[in-house]
């Protein structure tokens, strides 16, 4: 991949595995990464390989990550070209890329235009309408009253679905299943999106009993140019969070596959796309398809993407910023094999998804053929409840779809994570269900299988401890160089798919 020439120092605005991944993108250019720690961040494992760390006072995310004049005030006393921030945090705020332009710092990502477009679900799906793209049966919410909302449910047929206009993440949703419950849903939806987002707009749409999550990778550049990079599945979802994501799709073939990754296209085309994006359908059992969103971003999980096109995102990101054109055409990208992946979260499942603080004591993250782990920790490393308590995120990959589940089935076997509750045995679960290995799967996946899920089994962390003590007594034997010391580091180094389609394409520590 060739350097990048017009850029020379990035600020990385963001924390964690993603930061860690953006870090690996920019040294894999020839470029500087400067990272920014919040004071709980400041030993972090994942900010070591950055050229440099600015130090940000402070412990929650709004006096840190979240601070914009921080944020620029760091990337100018490291003399940064260019801010690159990830997902999450600032990576939609087209205020927060106005004012780098103002300050003469690239802003890794869409034009602030763009972002405004598609940040408004109201706008979005206006746009969506006029670019010809399938919309999902509701109105915008803009100036009607409940009374009018009320006639629009019945219009539209229960149950129905309220969602904040000016956010996502599940924040200002609330699923109504009939008239009497629509009055307190958006009164509630309405409290929390102003608490979230600082505008309580709401919109409503048909719910959808089964369907599918399914998204399309777009990428375009300031030369006009639009690609897709097929579809990614995203219906395992846990309170409309999504935590197994694959490539392609089991539910997509040619017939639906043609015309939802044109409909992505056109809709950026519309909006003058540039940098990697992502527009994301519903697609109903008779595979008929919906816009629900487009994520001005790179998504958590792009990896599958990168795993079976054999393309960087992060780095096309910079090179885009940087002013390049894309070098491919459509018919030259291809989608090999099938990839999966599965976010490691401090949380437990069978708490209701209560989130897990602590010092994480022993950590062993997955390797060999076909596995990439993304992550941002390390032995001794804290989950606070400032920030996500995402672990890392483990991808498989595989020449099908059974031969991708079973390598990520393996690879969760293989981690180890103590000190902190993970939800590591609720996604083998997952993986080991009937239902998912035919991929049947839709976004009530979770609700219908796993309301009531426990652990069959807990193996407590005095076992552990004394697997990891037989592993150190192994490494210092010499009989385990390959998951250690520098014979470790050195083979993390490396391509971590071991695919001949990837060769040259480094991403990891």
């Amino acid at each position: 991949m060739s350097a990048v020439t017009t850029l020379r120092t990035v600020l990385i605005a963001n924390r964690g595995e993603i930061a860690r991944r953006l870090i690996t993108a920019c040294r894999t250019l020839g470029l500087r990464p400067i990272a920014v720690a919040s004071d709980p961040d400041a030993d972090a494992d994942w900010h070591r390989d950055a050229h440099d760390v600015v130090r940000l006072s402070g412990a929650t995310a709004a006096e840190t990550y979240l601070d914009a004049g921080r944020i620029l005030e760091a990337a100018r006393s490291a003399g940064a070209d260019a801010i690159h921030p990830g997902y999450g945090f600032l990576s939609e705020r087209a205020d927060f890329a106005e004012a780098c332009a103002a300050a003469g710092i690239t802003f890794v990502g869409p034009s602030p235009a763009a972002m405004r477009a598609m940040g408004s679900k109201i706008e979005a799906v206006r746009i969506a309408r006029e670019a010809g793209v399938p919309t999902v049966p509701g109105v915008s919410g803009t100036g009607m009253s409940d009374a009018d909302l009320e006639r629009a449910a019945h219009t539209i047929g229960y149950p129905v679905l309220i969602k904040a206009s000016a956010g996502g993440g599940g924040r200002g949703m609330r699923l109504v299943q009939e008239h009497s419950a629509l009055a307190d849903g958006l009164a509630a939806a309405r409290a929390e999106a102003a608490s979230a987002f600082g505008d309580p707009a709401v919109l409503l749409e048909k719910y959808f009993e089964s369907a599918r999550h399914i998204e399309v990778q777009v990428l375009g550049d300031r030369h006009g140019n639009v690609v897709h990079l097929f579809e990614r599945e995203c219906s395992i979802q846990r309170r409309y969070q999504k935590i197994i994501e694959e490539s392609p799709s089991p539910g997509i073939d040619e017939t639906t596959r043609a015309p939802i990754t044109s409909a992505a296209v056109a809709l950026a085309r519309q909006v003058g796309y540039e940098s990697a994006g992502t527009v994301e359908f519903l697609v109903d059992e008779a595979g008929g398809f919906y816009f629900l969103e487009m994520n001005t971003r790179l998504q958590v999980e792009h990896p599958v993407t990168e795993a079976v096109t054999g393309l960087d995102l992060a780095a096309w990101q910079l090179r885009i910023a940087a002013g390049e054109a894309l070098d491919m055409t459509q018919g030259e990208i291809t989608s090999r094999g099938h990839a999966i992946e599965c976010r490691v979260y401090a949380e437990d499942p069978a708490a209701g998804f209560l989130p897990s603080i602590g010092p994480i004591g022993v950590y062993q993250p997955p390797r060999g053929p076909g596995i990439r782990c993304d992550d941002g920790v390390a032995e001794g490393s804290v989950i606070t409840p400032h920030y996500d308590a995402m672990i890392a995120k483990v991808i498989a990959y595989g020449e099908d779809r059974h031969a991708a589940i079973d390598r990520a089935r393996l690879a969760l076997s293989d981690m180890v994570v103590l000190g902190v509750t993970t939800n590591i045995s609720y996604m083998s679960a997952i993986l080991d269900h009937p239902a998912f290995r035919e991929g049947a799967t839709d976004t009530r996946f979770l609700e219908r299988h796993f309301a009531d899920w426990s652990a069959e089994r807990e193996i407590g962390d005095d076992v552990w401890v004394t697997a990891a003590a037989l592993e150190v007594l192994g490494l210092a034997a010499g009989q385990g160089a390959s998951r250690g010391g520098a014979g470790g580091d050195a083979a993390r180094s490396e391509d971590p798919w071991g695919q001949p389609a990837l060769a040259g394409f480094r991403i990891g520590r």
